[in-house]
C-alpha cells in the first residue's frame, strides 16, 4: 500500500500525464479541425462507431449492434461496450450546444480522457519499477508512434481503450502480488476480452507470467493466480450478462461471442482449479505435473469452440481476402509489409525490446521480465499482423525513460541519442529515407457527392461504404469489415468483372446507385487489375454500359443510377 511520501509524486506524475494529453491533443485537434468540426473522422472504423453509437440513441436496441443499412443488416463484431462513453457524452451536451457539436465534442473528448489515462498509468508502471524516470516515460509514451495514434482526437473505436485496459492489467501483475493485483488484471483482461479480440495474445502471455510465478514457488503467487481466475471469470460473466449481443451465437472468434465467453470462462477456471490445489503441490515439479494434465482436459473441453479462435478470419473469400485483408496495412504481416511501413511500425518496438532486455539483465525484477515477455508477445504478433506492435509500444515507455536517465549521466551526446532512439514519431519520418514518397491518392467527399439524393442503395469501394454509412443516410453493399464476406466479394466482382456479370450483380443486390471515387482500386497489383473490358476501366474511361445512366454529382466522385434492372429470370449472385 503507497503512503502519503509515495501519493504525492504519484499525484504529479497524474497531473502531468493528463496537461501533457491536453497539449498534444489540443494541437492534434487544433491541425485536424476542418475534418473533426465536419465529422470526418480518421479511420473507417471510427466512423462507423460514430454511426453505430446514433443508431444506438436513436432507439436501436442496447444491445443489437448490426448495421442495417450495409448489405441488408450486417451482424458486426463490435460491442458496445466502447458506446458508453462517448454516447454519454453526446446525451449530455446534446440539449446544449445540439447535435452536431455534442459529436464533434465526444469524438475529441473521449479520446483524450483515454491518452491521458493512458500516459499516467505508463508514468505508474514506470514509478514502480524505476521511479526516477516516471516523468521522462510520460513524454516517451505521448510520442511513441504509433500507439499515439489510437489517442488522437476522433479516434473513437475501441483499439485506445483496448491499450488502457492492457496498461491496467500489467500495472496490477507488477504490483506486490496478491489476491487483489490478481483479480483486478483478471477484470482489466475480462473487459478487453468484451471490447475486442485484438489484445488476446499478448493478455495470454500476461495471464502465464502469474502461473510461472506460481510454478516457481512464490506463496503470492499463489493468491495472486487465484484472484486472476476470480477476476477474469467475472468479469467475463458481467460481460455477457451486460454486453452479449442479439447475435450472440454468432459462431466465431472474432468479438464478444458465446464461443469467445466459453474459452474465456475456460481459461478462467484453469488458474483457479491450479490455486486451489497449490496446498498440495508444495513442489515445481508437481505443479508443473497438476498444470500438464489439468490445462489439457479443459482445453479438450473446449476444443470445438477453440478451433474457431485458431483462424477468425477463415470464412473470408479467397478473392475479398487477396484483393482487400491483405492490402490492409494494419493486418499485413511485419514481413510482408514494405520495410518502410515496417520500419515506422515496429522501429520503437524494437529499441524497446532492448531497453527491457537491459534492464532484466541488470535487475533481474520480475516487472521488467514482465514487460520484456509481452513486447516480444507484442512481436510476435506483428509477424502476422502489424497491429500488434500498438500494445509493445506502449509498454516501451519505461524501460526507454530508464535509458535516457543512464545516458544524461554520460553526457549531451549519449543524451541526445538516448532521445532520438526513444522518439517514436522520428520512426516515420526516418522511414522515408527508404522509400520515396507516395504518390497522394485522389479521394472524394462521399457526403457532398450524395447530398440532396433520396436515400437508395450505393455500391461502391469498402472504404467509401464505410464513411457513407456515416456521413449520409444510404445503404451500402461493401465496407471494410471481414464479416460482410458477400457484400464485399460481389462489390469486387461488380467491378473487376465484365458488364453482364455486374448488371447481374447490381440485380442481385437491388442497388440503385454506382459510385466511384478517384483513389478507388488504387492499392491493386498489377496483377490484380482487371481487364480493360472489366467495369473498372469503363466507367473510368466514359464507357459505362447503357443500363448505366450518369448523374452529376459534387465531391470529385462520379456516379451512375442503375436505370434498367434485369428479368427476374436473369438474377445471379
Amino acid at each position: 500500500m503507497e503512503n502519503p511520501a509515495q501519493r504525492k509524486p504519484a499525484r504529479g506524475d497524474a497531473l502531468m500525464a493528463v496537461a501533457f494529453a491536453l497539449l498534444l491533443g489540443g494541437t492534434w485537434a487544433a491541425r485536424d479541425w476542418g475534418a473533426l468540426a465536419a465529422l470526418h473522422l480518421p479511420d473507417t472504423d471510427d466512423a462507423l462507431r460514430l454511426q453505430q453509437i446514433r443508431d444506438w440513441l436513436s432507439g436501436q436496441a442496447f444491445g443489437d449492434v448490426r448495421q442495417y443499412r450495409l448489405a441488408g443488416g450486417l451482424a458486426m463484431h463490435w460491442s458496445r461496450l466502447p458506446d458508453l462513453v462517448p454516447a454519454a457524452i453526446i446525451v449530455l451536451l446534446r440539449p446544449l450546444v445540439g447535435g452536431q457539436a455534442a459529436e464533434v465534442a465526444a469524438v475529441i473528448a473521449w479520446p483524450l480522457m483515454l491518452f491521458g489515462a493512458a500516459l499516467a498509468l505508463i508514468a505508474s508502471i514506470t514509478r514502480q519499477l524505476a521511479p526516477e524516470a516516471a516523468r521522462t516515460a510520460i513524454i516517451v509514451g505521448g510520442i511513441a508512434y504509433p500507439v499515439t495514434t489510437l489517442f488522437a482526437p476522433g479516434r473513437i473505436d475501441h483499439h485506445g481503450l483496448q491499450m488502457l485496459l492492457l496498461l491496467v492489467a500489467v500495472r496490477a501483475l507488477i504490483a506486490a502480488p496478491g489476491w487483489v493485483s490478481g483479480a483486478i488484471a483478471g477484470v482489466a483482461m475480462a473487459t478487453s476480452l468484451v471490447v475486442g479480440m485484438e489484445l488476446a495474445p499478448v493478455l495470454g502471455l500476461a495471464a502465464l507470467s502469474v502461473w510461472l510465478r506460481w510454478w516457481w514457488g512464490s506463496e503470492q503467487a499463489t493468491g495472486q493466480l487465484a484472484g486472476l481466475g476470480i477476476g477474469l471469470g467475472g468479469g467475463i460473466a458481467a460481460g455477457a450478462a451486460g454486453f452479449a449481443t442479439t447475435d450472440w451465437g454468432y459462431l466465431a472468434c472474432d468479438g464478444f461471442t458465446r464461443t469467445v465467453w466459453i474459452v474465456a470462462q475456460g481459461g478462467a477456471v484453469i488458474p483457479l482449479v491450479l490455486a486451489l490445489a497449490s496446498p498440495r503441490l508444495p513442489r515445481p515439479s508437481q505443479r508443473l505435473l497438476a498444470s500438464v494434465v489439468i490445462g489439457p482436459v479443459i482445453a479438450a473441453a473446449m476444443a470445438p469452440n477453440l478451433r474457431e479462435c485458431v483462424a477468425p478470419y477463415g470464412r473470408i473469400d479467397p478473392l475479398v481476402t487477396r484483393l482487400w485483408l491483405h492490402h490492409v496495412g494494419e493486418a499485413q504481416s511485419l514481413f510482408a509489409a514494405p520495410f518502410a511501413t515496417g520500419f515506422a511500425y515496429a522501429g520503437l518496438l524494437i529499441a524497446g525490446i532492448i531497453a527491457s532486455g537491459w534492464r532484466v539483465a541488470d535487475t533481474r525484477a520480475p516487472g521488467w521480465a514482465l514487460i520484456l515477455s509481452l513486447q516480444l508477445g507484442a512481436l510476435a504478433v506483428a509477424c502476422v499482423e502489424l497491429r500488434g506492435v500498438y500494445a509493445g509500444v506502449a509498454l516501451s515507455a519505461p524501460a526507454l525513460a530508464v535509458a535516457i536517465g543512464a545516458a544524461r549521466a554520460r553526457g549531451p551526446v549519449w543524451l541526445a541519442g538516448a532521445w532520438i532512439g526513444s522518439a517514436g514519431m522520428l520512426y516515420p519520418i526516418a522511414a522515408q529515407a527508404f522509400a520515396p514518397p507516395a504518390k497522394p491518392i485522389a479521394g472524394c467527399d462521399v457526403g457532398s457527392a450524395l447530398s440532396g439524393v433520396a436515400p437508395a442503395t450505393v455500391l461502391t469501394s469498402v472504404d467509401v461504404g464505410a464513411r457513407a454509412l456515416s456521413q449520409t443516410r444510404h445503404r451500402l453493399i461493401a465496407a471494410p469489415y471481414h464479416r460482410n464476406n458477400a457484400g464485399n466479394a460481389a462489390m469486387y466482382r461488380f467491378f473487376l468483372g465484365p458488364p453482364d456479370g455486374a448488371q447481374a450483380i447490381a440485380a442481385h443486390w437491388r442497388v440503385d446507385l454506382v459510385l466511384l471515387c478517384p483513389g478507388d482500386f488504387a492499392e491493386l497489383t498489377p496483377g490484380e487489375r482487371p481487364a480493360a473490358t472489366a467495369m473498372l476501366p469503363r466507367l473510368r474511361n466514359g464507357h459505362a454500359p447503357d443500363w448505366l445512366v450518369p448523374v452529376p454529382v459534387r465531391g470529385g466522385a462520379r456516379m451512375w443510377r442503375v436505370a434498367q434492372r434485369l428479368p427476374p429470370g436473369g438474377l445471379a449472385d
